[in-house]
């Protein structure tokens, strides 16, 4: 019967070449060489040249305290006696086992640090990309003449791109690497990111935009996929949790940069009247910026080393480790530390490799055909497998607990800033002001009317000449030799009004603004035509308010889940923040003001964010690397759709009731809350 594993050997001196680790000795050694290796006296380093024994001694030997590196061992040794106890250890599981073995000699240092800026700035991207399309709307509905229906469509093509792309880019990521993938979905969202900003119609922006939600969406699933496979178990939560901070980062980014771009209407540029950039494109192109340097980053990194081990790339694997081990060790200010695996077991692959047609019995189009085809069947096949009789209960689980925090999470993300506007809009129209059976008579008005209400007047030979209406509505009125020039307006309309012998020259009041009216002998000339044309506040400074202080308020509940993670356990910290933010939203029906609302979002936004952060690093922890980006990415596109689903019946509700979001929210919340209490701990538990 054959070998079920590939040896690479990588002698680094005479004798045997698979020195023994531990206690483990030839009965369980994973090719270490021993730490005992004869060396010369005067081959020592020169960075210890100068160093007295007494240096090097361990600070905490004095006081009984254990050198980490005992403690290390000593665990690999129970390690080793746990696995000779069972006799069935499987190919992954000694795989998984000699891996964090080789990733504790790596230590955790400069290259993780760098590798952790370098996926934030991915991480980060994928942040701001939540953000943009709600910063811009305000702006774009004008540019663009978006009717309700499409604004509401534009919100939610970028939750569908990214659930798309993740369900894609997650698969892909566990067939053709990390890196790799991670490098084409950043660079797709740059593309159409980029054209975005110019597209002047609405078709094509959407169609943009879709795409570059479909790019940024494979962040997630391969980030955390990725640099879970760097990190040794007893890191692994907290670095994790602290990578979530940089979602956090990409929401001040975005609030930040808009606030302080899009305002600037003088930050742009025309050519003619068919091309306009104006300073929400500047925006759009400035959101950017995180996906492209990370993407410049990821040039620079290597492929996660268990992907190539796991097909079989033992060489390349080997020399990204020992890559790892000596950037860390020389960092620290011991380069005479050696990487000491001469050998690496890795588990034959399986599954078929993609299908080549040969180029003497094919064309490149065939070849590209079958290996997409091979590709898409492999994909389908791991997404399947998640339903297979090991992971069936941890996806079903899993899937709750991603749907209802999202559900709740996104739905409450929407249902906030949109309270808060109708409570503004209450306060604007408690002032206004009402004018009764006013008679008026050559008058010339050439000052602002707004949050009116005229009723029953009269207004004869008047002239209202470049002047701006906001909020003014005449009703019954009688208009008579009036003459109109120059009239800007916002929510303003005639209803029920005689209107004779009058002129309106140059304004925005065209004839859809005049209900059930009659027009009689009534000229309108030159009218201006243009949704761009309306005066209204296109950007309030609440709108960055409230976006900045939601994400800054997620901090507190960042440090302190990413602290605890590993000492209080994953379960325990999705189970409690789910359920406490369950709690948070019942508060809601006390909060009648727009402080309390944002007192209230903060709170909710900085208890759930220690959710999301269990919820994502244990995501990673309970699938084995064949499957965890295929297995993020699936969990993530459901919470996309669950992101799509919430927002949508929430903002139904604004202004009609906020029993009905409150309620769902939190029956969300505690569902989610209950599932993951029964979800395995996995913080003692090594990736396999």
């Amino acid at each position: 019967m054959a070998d079920p594993y590939q040896n690479n050997v990588y002698n680094q001196g005479g004798g045997d070449p698979y020195g023994t680790y531990g206690e483990g000795g030839g009965q369980g050694g994973y090719g270490y060489q021993g730490e005992s290796y004869p060396q010369e006296e005067d081959a020592a380093s020169d960075a210890t040249e100068g160093h007295d024994d007494e240096d090097q001694m361990y600070e905490g030997e004095y006081q009984g305290i254990p050198h980490p590196d005992e403690v290390k061992a000593a665990q690999r040794a129970a390690r080793a006696k746990a696995r000779q106890a069972q006799a069935g250890a499987t190919e992954l599981e000694e795989l998984a086992e000699q891996y964090e073995d080789i990733m504790e000699d790596c230590g955790h240092g400069r290259f993780q640090w760098t590798l952790f800026i370098v996926l934030g700035l991915a991480l980060m991207a994928d942040g701001v990309e939540c953000f943009v399309v709600g910063f811009v709307l305000p702006s774009a509905e004008k540019d663009m003449c978006l009717s309700n229906g499409e604004k509401g469509m534009l919100g939610l093509i970028v939750f569908l791109g990214m659930m798309v792309g993740a369900f894609i880019w997650g698969g892909m990521a566990d067939k053709l690497g990390r890196r790799k993938c991670l490098i084409w979905a950043l660079t797709v969202n740059c593309v159409f990111a980029f054209l975005s900003s110019f597209a002047q119609g609405y078709g094509f922006f959407l169609f943009f935009r879709l795409f570059s939600g479909i790019g940024i969406g494979g962040s997630v699933p391969i980030v955390y996929s990725y640099f879970s496979e760097f990190l040794q178990m007893d890191k692994r939560g907290e670095h994790l949790s602290w990578l979530c901070m940089f979602w956090m980062v990409g929401g001040i980014y975005a609030s930040f940069t808009a606030w302080g771009i899009i305002p600037r209407y003088g930050w742009g540029f025309s050519m003619g009247t068919e091309f306009q950039f104006h300073s929400w494109r500047v925006f759009v192109l400035v959101c950017a910026l995180p996906a492209i340097t990370s993407l410049v980053g990821l040039m620079f990194m290597p492929e996660s080393p268990r992907f190539l081990l796991e097909n079989a790339k033992h060489d390349e694997a080997w020399m990204i480790l020992k890559n790892v081990h000596d950037t860390n060790w020389r960092a620290k200010g011991q380069p005479e530390k050696v990487f000491q695996v001469t050998h690496i077991k890795a588990p034959k692959t399986n599954e078929d490799e993609f299908i080549e047609i040969q180029s003497a019995t094919g064309t490149a189009i065939q070849r590209w055909a079958v290996r997409t085809l091979t590709l898409c069947k492999l994909m389908l096949k791991n997404v399947a497998s998640l339903l297979g009789p090991e992971l069936r209960l941890s996806t079903l689980f899993m899937a709750i607990i991603w749907f209802t925090m999202a559900f709740s999470y996104y739905g409450l993300g929407v249902w906030f800033p949109d309270m808060i506007k109708y409570l503004q809009q209450e306060e604007y129209e408690s002032k206004v002001k009402v004018f009764h059976r006013e008679r008026v008579e050559r008058f010339h008005f050439n000052f602002s009317l707004e949050n009116q209400i005229h009723r029953e007047g009269e207004y004869i030979n008047d002239k209202f000449i470049n002047i701006e209406m906001k909020s003014v509505k005449f009703e019954d009125s009688l208009f008579e030799d009036c003459y109109f020039e120059d009239i800007k307006s916002t929510e303003t309309m005639f209803e029920n009004c005689t209107i004779r012998s009058t002129v309106f020259y140059n304004t925005d009041l065209y004839e859809e603004k005049f209900i059930d009216c009659k027009l009689e002998n009534t000229t309108f000339l030159h009218n201006k035509r243009g949704c761009h044309l309306d005066i209204g506040e296109e950007n309030d400074v609440l709108i960055y308010l409230v976006s900045f202080l939601g994400s800054l308020a997620v901090l507190p509940g960042n440090i302190i889940s990413a602290l605890f993670m590993e000492k209080i356990g994953r379960v325990k910290i999705i189970g409690l923040s789910m359920l406490i933010s369950a709690g948070c939203t019942f508060f809601l029906f006390l909060s009648f003001s727009q402080a309390a609302i944002i007192a209230w979002q903060c709170l909710f936004c900085g208890v759930s964010v220690a959710a999301w952060n269990g919820i994502e690093v244990i995501t990673v922890e309970l699938y084995p690397a064949s499957k965890r980006a295929t297995a993020f990415g699936v969990l993530n596109a459901l919470c996309k759709l669950a992101a799509i689903l919430g927002s949508s019946i929430f903002a139904s509700f604004v202004g009609v009731t906020k029993v009905v979001p409150i309620l769902l929210s939190c029956a969300a919340l505690v569902c989610g809350g209950l599932v993951a209490l029964k979800l395995p701990e996995t913080r003692e538990k090594i990736l396999l």
